[in-house]
């Protein structure tokens, strides 16, 4: 994939990452699929769309709240990975489709939520919001997540991102604030704001697991040569030896909860 407003158009892809992903990205907080729920995001015979699935991280933890889910990825790779996962957890309401955010190819109003967890950015913002409007029922849910690490309150999140620039001048993956929300143009006339959470929170993290994040993410194992995340891999774990373990490494989490408008 290749995006201009992603890392100078520099081409990455998730799936060369899957190893990693399956491994070590299931780093959301209990807290905030309790938040999910209490917003009505998971009830018992809900049929949900999880578009940007990946390795199926967010169908996985909510898995026990009785709905139905549909995992979806442009990676195969991600998927075949997600599938493994659900498999080994003897799981049977979670399924799987390769497609993009932008075209499904489901009937109109099949879902009561479409939820994207860490990818909205990576869409075509106002093509996915069409296709989500079309495959949302009345009244049904559409949920955007995003967790942003966060560097200028975390010396060892500010040193990480300082070692990826070094290998990959161009991510702009990093130098994260606070965000606030701003009603989106895409979701003017289709949907209407239902819920805005945004809160702080401590991740912890053993050294193997964050290392583990990072070779996952964007800047490194998606965009990087397998010789060149070799070198990064060997650099940061030298610089984590100086750190105690667990790592707690602050984060802020974003939920959005709009009401399709139909």
């Amino acid at each position: 994939m290749k995006l201009e407003n992603i890392d100078k158009g520099k081409e990455f892809d998730f799936g060369l990452t899957s190893d990693y992903y399956a491994k070590y990205r299931d780093i959301y907080p209990k807290s905030m699929y309790e938040r999910l729920i209490s917003f009505g995001i998971g009830k018992s015979g809900q049929r949900i769309l999880d578009l940007g699935s990946g390795t199926a991280v967010l169908p996985l933890n909510l898995a026990h709240t009785g709905a139905d889910f549909t995992a979806t990825d442009i990676s195969e790779n991600q998927i075949n990975y997600g599938k493994a996962l659900v498999k080994a957890k003897g799981l049977d309401n979670i399924s799987f489709k390769v497609c993009s955010a932008e075209k499904t190819g489901f009937a109109d109003s099949s879902f009561d939520v479409v939820t994207a967890v860490q990818c909205f950015h990576y869409f075509n913002a106002e093509k996915a919001a069409v296709e989500i409007w079309r495959v949302l029922k009345p009244g049904g849910l559409f949920c955007k997540i995003f967790m942003d690490w966060l560097p200028y309150e975390d010396s060892v999140i500010a040193e990480m991102e300082s070692l990826v620039l070094k290998y990959n001048p161009n991510w702009n993956g990093c130098g994260f604030k606070e965000y606030k929300f701003i009603f989106p143009d895409w979701a003017k006339n289709r949907f209407d704001i239902e819920n805005v959470c945004s809160y702080n929170t401590e991740l912890e993290f053993t050294k193997e697991a964050w290392l583990g994040r990072i070779m996952s993410c964007r800047g490194v194992g998606a965009s990087l040569s397998k010789e060149k995340a070799a070198e990064f891999e060997a650099e940061y774990r030298r610089i984590l030896e100086k750190y105690d373990e667990p790592l707690k490494l602050k984060h802020q989490i974003h939920i959005e909860i709009y009401k399709v408008n139909k």
